[in-house]
């Protein structure tokens, strides 16, 4: 039914990269907020919980004399646009299917205004949904990127997150077929 999972979007070398310095727990916790959101706003779980996974895979390090420096991150920082660019080629390299690597591409470049000038931005349901799911798992100065989860752990809860969206997505298709019958 899903082309990836959320354990193989982990166990790739890339998000291992990207994700983790920008905060593993922080994207877990994102993905788990965008699977509820997912129902309220109906859209798809599964493309919800990847982008929220992979919405900060496109994050810089930003610092200064080395330490952390936040403004210098807040005046210049463009990760959404990065990011978008790496989870689609990403998704695409897993075998995700294209229609729905750009979905989740473009609901990760737009999970955020900070990068664009003043104005109003209307976001489509699955992008505000990651939105939302972000701000959820947000704390002051960045401190969410900094949590830690442990490998195993992580798994275990991205397997936990792949099997409530297969649960989800067979309930879904389970009222589908009783309703046209």
């Amino acid at each position: 039914m899903r082309d990836v999972t959320l354990v193989q979007i982990f166990d790739h070398p890339i998000t291992q990269k990207y994700v983790k310095r920008s905060g593993m727990a922080h994207a877990i916790s994102c993905a788990y907020h965008a699977f509820k959101l997912a129902k309220t706003y109906d859209v798809s779980p599964d493309l919800a919980a990847k982008a929220a996974l992979l919405h900060d895979i496109g994050h810089y390090t930003w610092y200064r004399n080395g330490k952390w420096d936040y403004s210098l991150y807040k005046e210049n920082d463009i990760h959404a646009i990065k990011g978008a660019e790496r989870a689609h080629k990403l998704l695409i390299r897993l075998g995700e299917h294209p229609k729905s690597a750009k979905e989740i591409a473009l609901a990760v470049l737009l999970h955020t205004d900070s990068y664009l000038p003043h104005g109003e931005l209307h976001l489509k349901p699955l992008q505000k949904v990651v939105h939302l799911a972000d701000e959820a798992d947000e704390e002051p100065s960045g401190a969410h990127h900094y949590r830690i989860i442990e490998d195993d752990k992580a798994r275990t809860m991205l397997a936990t997150l792949d099997q409530k969206i297969e649960d989800y997505l067979k309930e879904i298709e389970i009222k589908k077929l009783n309703s046209s019958s």
